[in-house]
């Protein structure tokens, strides 16, 4: 597995990063220990969690992913550089979300308890906070810094604009800075070309870019006319809606199944294609992928034996450029 610094840290990581958000409830805790299994001898030393996992969940199921997470990393913690995330309500009281401090502290010291280690190498806000000042959280984040708790800072959901307030004022504050930015990213949806991703490489922010397989529509399981199935990330509770709006629309199952055949034509599989397209992007440190069973996650990891020819980066272009363009409010 190769590995590469994240951003202009001197942090080494590798280029796939295993994401859990599935662990605890679409997958149990057996198949989520296989799924580590499988990363961990394929070189993977790279995990991705957030306190707010399982997807789908309720406040109920707040913490399982980490619980399982820190349960598996018993005796081999030091060989895998963890990720978290803080921001969303992860329980019933006006303090149990957000990025303000109170909120930040407490959330790093459970998620420190849940995954039974003393530091969380990379801590990211899984999105903005509008009602906080940015000020305000990373001196939390560097108050945590400070005390060992955590090693790195990122951000993710983040605009391009957001991550360049964080910077600068990260600078006039003389505190820690967001080393790391988790945008989503695949050939459905490419909008963080643009501005975010020039920006990351212009200030040495490491892009460690989520869904690059688009919940699985890129693997071409799913077809135009069908209806979700039952037990995916696109009927489990409260992240149905979201991830049926990113990805369940005909336009873009009509052009994935298009670009299965295309890539088939040439003897490659879309699941390798896809993902390797994404790690050979300008700017893209690392990819996250997850996995429901670990046959997924083995499959996928085929994408690291292959190369693109200048036919594949073409069928690639093409199926964006195919997809109606979608309204700023419409992307989620």
């Amino acid at each position: 597995m190769d590995t590469v610094r994240l951003g202009r840290t001197g942090l080494n990581i590798s280029r796939i990063c295993l994401g859990t958000m599935t662990f605890g409830l679409q997958t149990d805790r057996a198949e989520s220990f296989k799924i580590m299994d499988v990363a961990g001898e394929a070189g993977i030393d790279f995990i991705d969690v957030a306190d707010v996992y399982p997807v789908g969940g309720t406040l109920e199921t707040v913490g399982r992913t980490e619980e399982i997470v820190g349960e598996w990393l018993a005796g081999k913690r030091e060989r895998f550089v963890l990720a978290t995330k803080v921001y969303n309500r992860v329980g019933p009281g006006p303090n149990d979300m957000g990025n303000a401090r109170r909120h930040v502290i407490d959330a790093c010291e459970k998620s420190l308890r849940r995954l039974r280690t003393d530091f969380i190498d990379l801590y990211y806000i899984h999105r903005w906070d509008p009602e906080t000042p940015i000020d305000e959280t990373l001196a939390a984040f560097d108050d945590l810094r400070r005390a060992g708790k955590i090693r790195y800072a990122g951000c993710s959901n983040i605009a391009a604009w957001q991550m360049m307030s964080a910077l600068w004022a990260a600078d006039r504050e003389r505190t820690v800075r967001f080393d790391a930015v988790q945008p989503r990213y695949n050939l459905l949806y490419r909008a963080i070309e643009a501005e975010l991703l020039p920006a990351a490489q212009a200030n040495g922010v490491g892009a460690v870019v989520f869904n690059p397989l688009a919940a699985g529509v890129l693997t071409g399981k799913y077809k135009p006319g069908e209806q979700p199935q039952e037990g995916t990330r696109f009927t489990l509770g409260n992240a149905a809606s979201l991830y049926q709006q990113r990805y369940w629309q005909d336009a873009q199952l009509e052009v994935v199944e298009q670009l299965a055949h295309d890539v088939a034509s040439r003897g490659k599989k879309l699941t390798h294609v896809a993902l390797r397209w994404v790690l050979d992007q300008p700017g893209v440190t690392a990819a996250i992928v997850g996995a429901s069973r670990a046959e997924q996650l083995r499959d996928s990891l085929g994408a690291l034996k292959i190369e693109l020819d200048d036919a594949d980066r073409r069928a690639c272009d093409e199926a964006w450029y195919a997809l109606p363009r979608r309204r700023p409010e419409e992307e989620r």
